[in-house]
């Protein structure tokens, strides 16, 4: 009996092992790639091949040289070009994708577990045998032309340059010297660029490559005998992330649009550095506003449906907003509401209560949110800088260390900052557009009485 009840323990243990999704099986080949294998689901796996090149690594002009070679690399490893790639694809039953931010590009693929090593063996084609030539180069230039929003006209750029083209934090990351001002283009990229780019930056100690689902056997073998061939480099340095170098007006109104009733608040706030704890500390902080902005703003004072609370990172500098869907008569309302309220928070800090019940919301969530092979793989593709020695690190035991102390000191050190107040809303209301239009009727009116009298005193 208790030989078979050892059993049964033994088997559960590895059971929950299994269930694990922060024990993860990861080592470095020969060439310097960095692979990422978990065991999940059956029938299927997810794999991210992830490349450390993304926007933040060039500057201005040459910003899309990243986005423009990764639409680049689906144009075609043969004579059938694209459409032969994506029948390939198709036939081993997979989707794929590919995405460049600030500081990757990454390939998404969602495959049978059948067909994975066909898949991997299609991926390592894309790296190695695409064709990068002039013609395919145009298309790829039409295609990411396309996704920034068609061509970038003379009347676009002069809306960018005065600040009528970008969103509210857009807007001052720009005045701030955080981004750039106008839109970068494609059209003065080269080939010998992008050939420079694949060349230096596509290299095997540059890549890690994470599979997620119901893994092969011989997988490890395939991925050492395989992607262990690709070529290394001596790693290039990425650039040093902007500043703030420049300084912004504390309150600036954005038009938006000819006409309407409508307008947004949105006031922004840098966040001071929280050493180890910082983004832990930034999402509770965020959960709290975020619920005392819903609070005053819809429940107490129904100035806004639903107000909300953002985190965003623009260069070196993170920034936590208020923002807010308004009628254009409330802005200066809500604006005094939100002052206040924010004012209030700074002196007497959080409710305990308040703050224990978001922080075990936020645990909660980190329980349940990621569900599925593709969700584990996203999951550690964003958070590869949390891996070490075969774990990730588990995000609510960070979340649960963060104290109500820490988190009010956080606060009372942003709302100490008098933060930076957007108001985007059109050039004219509906009731100012209706006076305008009042005043143009009388105007006309009184030309027409005017041109009547004269042309009556007229002698016959």
């Amino acid at each position: 009996m208790r030989c078979l009840l050892f059993v049964c323990l033994f088997l559960t243990s590895l059971s929950s092992m299994a269930l694990d999704r922060f024990q993860v099986e990861g080592y470095v080949l020969p060439n310097g790639l960095q692979l990422l294998l978990k065991p999940a689901e059956k029938g299927h796996v997810s794999i991210r091949l992830v490349v450390g090149i993304g926007f933040d690594d060039f500057t201005c002009k040459d910003k899309e040289l990243p986005h423009l070679l990764e639409h680049l690399l689906f144009s075609g490893i043969d004579n059938s070009g694209e459409g032969g790639l994506e029948q390939q694809m198709q036939a081993l039953g997979g989707e794929w994708n590919a995405f460049t931010s600030n500081t990757d590009t990454t390939f998404v693929i969602e495959a049978p577990a059948q067909n994975q090593r066909k898949v991997l063996d299609l991926l390592l084609n894309v790296l190695t045998h695409t064709q990068i030539n002039q013609a395919n180069l145009d298309t790829a230039k039409r295609i990411v032309e396309r996704e920034d929003g068609g061509h970038y006209s003379h009347l676009q750029r002069w809306l960018d340059k005065r600040d009528l083209g970008h969103s509210a934090s857009n807007q001052l990351a720009v005045e701030l010297g955080l981004k750039c001002s106008e839109r970068p283009e494609v059209d003065h990229l080269t080939l010998e660029q992008i050939e420079t780019i694949h060349d230096n930056w596509y290299a095997s100690n540059n890549m890690t490559l994470i599979i997620v689902g119901e893994l092969d056997k011989l997988l490890p073998a395939y991925l050492e005998r395989t992607f262990g061939q690709l070529n290394a480099v001596d790693p290039t340095e990425h650039p040093p992330l902007p500043s703030i170098n420049a300084k912004a007006e504390p309150e600036r109104t954005l038009v938006r649009g000819a006409l309407g009733d409508g307008a947004k608040l949105h006031l922004l706030f840098p966040e001071p550095d929280m050493g180890e704890q910082h983004d832990e500390t930034w999402d509770l902080v965020k959960a709290y506003l975020d619920w005392s902005l819903y609070s005053e703003l819809r429940l107490d004072k129904g100035y806004s449906y639903g107000p909300w609370a953002d985190r965003e990172a623009f260069g070196d500098t993170g920034f936590l907003s208020l923002n807010a869907d308004l009628a254009r008569d409330d802005v200066d309302a809500a604006v005094a509401s939100v002052r206040s309220m924010l004012e209030r928070l700074r002196k007497e800090g959080m409710d305990p209560a308040t703050f224990a019940r978001l922080q075990q919301a936020s645990i909660a969530k980190q329980a349940w949110a990621v569900q599925g092979n593709s969700a584990l793989a996203d999951y550690y593709w964003g958070a590869l800088n949390d891996y070490e020695d075969g774990r990730f690190e588990d995000p609510a035991k960070r979340t649960r260390g963060v104290s109500l102390d820490l988190a009010n000191r956080a606060m009372r050190q942003l709302l100490a900052q008098p933060g930076y107040l957007r108001i985007e809303e059109p050039l004219v209301s509906y009731d100012e557009l209706y006076e305008i239009g009042l005043a143009v009727v009388a105007l006309l009116a009184l030309v027409i009485f005017w041109r009547w009298r004269v042309h009556k005193r007229r002698p016959l």
